[in-house]
């Protein structure tokens, strides 16, 4: 049950933000209350503050009254971690979306949360650099957002996610004090590592106002290779063989049967085939065609039924947007989606598709799988169609089954979406009591009243 605004605090933050940054409005109310979970609630107020020092009044005032308060970039999260489901405050990084600095010398750029992920990859091109998280989303997501539930992307086979690309921040804890963690630099053995903890906790221990991004250079040279596998035991063969052999991939992209098949009745030209694996490198003009040699030596082996190159820009334009739009074209085939990003050890990805299609089978419904092989993280996505009770039950029946599937072969919850509350009732089977405990310790540590997105990750005791 939420309860009304105190009118103090209402007054205090309508003073402090002006009309602009305080809406109350139920249009505006509604339009913050929701994410791509497609799950929503309605807040009592959305807070959109200019600068850090109006981020740590807004805390302090809603730890005063004991009100939640909700963070949110633009709302592309699947978990439901941005929606408001206690009521209270939701605080919008729209207004903080300035790129403070970007250090091409010390490869590095300094953000606010409210930076698009699509303006900063555009603000480093002239500087030959980008930033490697890349989620499918790229263009409308916020950094915030991004460090919030540690995204990932194709490129993080080799560059890593979001947590293995952030130098430092600085935060609002749920006290309302200020901390400054990490910063320009890449080696560092001073103290706790804040800044990693903070990345991917979802909003429920800090607000992170501004980040120190570590950047790489920007590849010279790009090309991909496509190959199709008898099934995905031969395909996950050859992801083990790609992971192996020295030369790290750009990208490693799975695809089981039910996702190619959905490729070709939305008309990409690709074959039938059990599986597929589409497979990038980078690096200078000088080095690629050694790269992409050692890489389709790699992916040769018992199960290949074709392997080709898309070596220029359009080829791999082509096949990459392909893969993009896989995700919104599942809907096709069911309008309902259930879109799991489970993680398993990359050995074990031929029993997780094994187990997938026997769950298909069993509840007679659609599953898709794709993803990032190459960290054992595949997106399967549970589709039926929401009007019929029937299969909407199937769905949610299946879902947990799921769960234990991937727990069952050593796998766990997220790689890149987190957990919000979507799978947050799963997190004490994923996790022993002791360390359930000490998260919960850390938790009351930084924000002891529990007013920063009460709630979410962390299952109810």
């Amino acid at each position: 049950m939420t309860r009304p605004l105190p009118p103090a605090l209402d007054a205090e933050l309508a003073a402090l933000l002006g009309p602009d940054g305080w809406l109350t409005g139920e249009q505006m109310r509604r339009a913050h209350g929701e994410d791509d979970s497609r799950m929503s609630a309605l807040p009592d107020a959305v807070a959109v503050p200019r600068d850090r020092d109006q981020v740590a009044a807004i805390v302090r005032a809603c730890r005063a009254h004991r009100v939640p308060l909700v963070a949110r970039g633009a709302g592309t999260g699947t978990t439901g971690a941005a929606v408001p489901f206690a009521g209270g405050v939701v605080l919008s990084f729209a207004r903080m979306a300035r790129i403070l600095e970007i250090r091409a010398g010390d490869r590095c750029a300094v953000v606010e949360p409210g930076v698009l992920n699509g303006d900063l990859q555009q603000a480093l091109q002239p500087h030959g650099l980008f930033w490697p998280p890349d989620p499918s989303s790229y263009e409308r997501c916020t950094i915030g957002g991004n460090l919030a539930c540690n995204a990932g992307g194709p490129r993080a086979v080799k560059y890593g996610a979001t947590r293995d690309n952030v130098l430092g921040v600085v935060a609002v804890t749920g006290t309302g004090e200020t901390i400054h963690c990490g910063g320009p630099w890449t080696k560092d053995a001073t103290g706790y590592d804040l800044t990693h903890l903070l990345v991917g906790s979802e909003g429920t221990l800090a607000l992170i106002v501004e980040a120190t991004l570590k950047l790489a250079p920007r590849p010279r040279a790009q090309a991909g290779l496509r190959a199709f596998y008898r099934d995905a035991t031969a395909a996950a063969a050859a992801v083990g063989r790609l992971m192996a052999q020295p030369q790290v991939p750009a990208m490693l992209e799975f695809m089981d049967r039910s996702a190619i098949a959905l490729l070709r009745r939305n008309g990409t030209d690709v074959p039938e085939a059990g599986a597929m694996l589409l497979i990038e490198a980078d690096g200078d003009d000088d080095t690629l065609p050694y790269a992409l040699q050692a890489l389709a030596d790699a992916a040769e082996g018992d199960g290949l039924l074709s392997l080709d190159v898309a070596a220029d820009g359009s080829a791999r334009d082509r096949l990459w947007a392909a893969r993009r739009a896989l995700s919104p074209a599942l809907r096709t085939i069911a309008p309902g989606k259930i879109n799991e990003d489970v993680v398993v050890p990359v050995s074990r990805i031929p029993a997780l598709i094994s187990g997938v299609e026997a769950l298909s089978a069993e509840f007679a419904l659609p599953i898709v799988a794709f993803g990032h092989a190459g960290n054992g993280n595949l997106h399967v996505n549970i589709l039926y169609h929401p009007d019929d009770p029937a299969e909407a039950g199937r769905a949610q029946a299946a879902l947990p089954r799921l769960f234990e599937l991937v727990l069952s072969l050593g796998g766990t919850l997220s790689g890149e979406h987190g957990i919000g509350v979507a799978k947050r009732d799963w997190m004490d089977r994923a996790f022993d009591a002791p360390t359930l405990a000490t998260m919960r310790a850390i938790k009351a540590a930084l924000d002891p009243d529990g007013i920063l997105n009460p709630g979410k990750v962390l299952p109810p005791t």
